[in-house]
This record gives C-alpha cells, structure tokens and sequence, in this order.
C-alpha cells in the first residue's frame, strides 16, 4: 500500500542553493586552472573529467571508504524484503543494499538519483535493534533517496573528499622538498597556489554538507514516520544507536567519522564534539518533532 508522500519545500530550497554553490565552486576551480597557465583545452577536460567522475562514481567511492558490500536477496532475504516493501510504498524504484561488517550501529544511503541508489547498514544495527525499529531505520534511509538530497550530500562529499586529497598531496610535497631545488619559482609557487586552493574549497564544501546535513535528517524523520506510521520506532532505534554509540571504541569510531554527514547518527568520540554538532540536530530535538508527530498522526 502506497503511503501519500509530502514534499518538504524547505529541503528543496536548500538543495538548490547547495547545487548553485557547488556550480560556483567549479568556476572557482577553473580560474586557478586558468591563473596556473592551463590551456580552454585542458580546462574543458578537466570540468568532464571531473564532472563525470562526480556523477558516476561519488556514491562508489563512499560504499568503497566504509567497506560496504552490496548484498543480494539470497544473503539477506529479511532485509531485502523490507527495502522492497518500503519502496513500494513510497512509489519509488528498490535501491541496491549492501553492508558493513562493523560493530557499530548505523545505516546510511547513497547514489546520483533513486534508480541507482543503495541503502546500507552496519551489521551491528541488524543485531541491536528489532524488526519495527530496522524498519523505521530503512523508511529513514529510503526518505533520503526519495527526497534526491542523498545526491546533493553525496556529491558534495565527493568534492570535498577531493579537494582534501589534494590538500594533503600539497603537503606532502612541501614536507619533502616539492617546494625546493630548481624552478622554485614556478613549480614550487603552483603548488602553493593549488594546495590553498584545495583548502578553501574544502571548507566551502564542508559548509555545504553540514548547512544541508542537519536540515536533511529532519525531512528523513518525517518520511520515516510517515511510510511506517509509526515514529515511535525511529524514536526508540535512535536512542539505541545513540546508547550502544558509547560502547565502541574510540579507534573504531574515528575510522568512519568521514561519513558522518551519511549516517542516520554520526559515529562520535569524545574528540569530535564539534562534528556532532555541526553534522546532525541533536537527538533531543529530533526525538521531541518526532514525538510531536506521534501527536498529530493520533489525532488525525
């Protein structure tokens, strides 16, 4: 059965934003290009190639940092058939599943569009909650694919998982004599110049994903509650994963703090305050709108 979806204007106003920044960014990209001496030629490949790049292997190069595996229904039948049920009733194609072998509690989704979407979960999450609240977790996920804001986080996070890699290639070279010896002048000032323009447009890329991020988890609760009808579920599967959050080793959670901006609840250690802060609302906020929806679904 079909659940009647309503779209969320303020999500819709905000991914737009984030996409025209993003465009921004890109020209900023090419007039270093162009400020290095790099021909419209070169120019015109590099935007290809990197737009490409973005548009077909960003949801990739996520599953591949977290270790997620796609699954098939034969591995994990239970599972598959709650996503396929859920997409049924949010009117939107099945996405790929796949898995994480790790002890932490948590699920995310990723993809360019809903047709090439995969939703994934840790295997800690399958052991720690029930079956209601797994599902209100994957209604979470499948909210993200079917609101296209998992495009616009994923996509960021591709360019600013680059410009990162980048940043520390450009140190790299000044840590071991990349700045020195002949053509100083030159080669050594380039570097310069693509390592601090590498810098700003990661923290224009980081402010991106965590101006979107939080409001986009809102939007996901509510889809949540309103394929499951339940958001009592989602309420109780966050304070799980927020209990069991604790109980995982410091070493553990820093291994996958880089997808924080993905995950239903980030993976927090007492170090990254600030990223819980700035990635998610806090679990008090999200618990008192889902309560609140609680309310109006009984009175309705």
């Amino acid at each position: 059965m079909q659940r009647k979806w309503i779209g969320d204007g303020g999500l819709q106003i905000r991914m737009f934003i984030t996409i025209f920044l993003l465009g921004a960014v890109y020209v900023f990209f090419l007039a270093a290009l162009w400020s290095l001496g790099a021909g419209a030629m070169t120019m015109l490949v590099f935007a290809g190639a990197l737009m490409a790049a973005q548009y077909f292997f960003s949801d990739k190069m996520i599953l591949w940092s977290m270790g997620a595996k796609e699954v098939t229904p034969e591995q994990a039948p239970d599972l598959h058939a709650m996503v396929e049920r859920l997409a049924a009733m949010a009117d939107m194609p099945k996405p790929k599943v796949a898995m994480v072998e790790h002890s932490m509690a948590n699920a995310f989704a990723t993809g360019r569009d809903p047709k090439h979407a995969v939703v994934a979960v840790t295997t800690g999450l399958i052991h720690q909650l029930n079956r209601d609240e797994l599902e209100a977790v994957l209604a979470h996920e499948l909210s993200h694919v079917k609101n296209r804001d998992v495009m616009v986080i994923t996509l960021a996070s591709f360019f600013s998982t680059l410009a990162f890699m980048i940043m520390r290639f450009g140190m790299y070279m000044g840590l071991f004599g990349g700045f020195g010896g002949r053509g100083r002048d030159s080669s050594g000032n380039a570097i310069i110049l693509v390592y601090f323009v590498a810098l700003l447009v990661w923290i224009i890329s980081f402010l991106l994903i965590r101006a979107l991020s939080r409001y986009r988890e809102y939007a996901a609760d509510r889809g949540s509650a309103t394929l499951t009808g339940s958001p009592s579920h989602l309420s109780s599967a966050l304070l799980k994963i927020s209990g069991r959050m604790q109980r995982i080793p410091k070493d553990d959670l820093r291994q996958v703090e880089g997808a924080n901006a993905f995950f239903i609840m980030p993976a927090v250690s007492k170090s990254s305050l600030m990223e819980l802060i700035s990635t998610h609302p806090s679990l008090e906020n999200r618990l008192k709108r889902l309560a609140d929806l609680e309310q109006q679904m009984e009175r309705a």
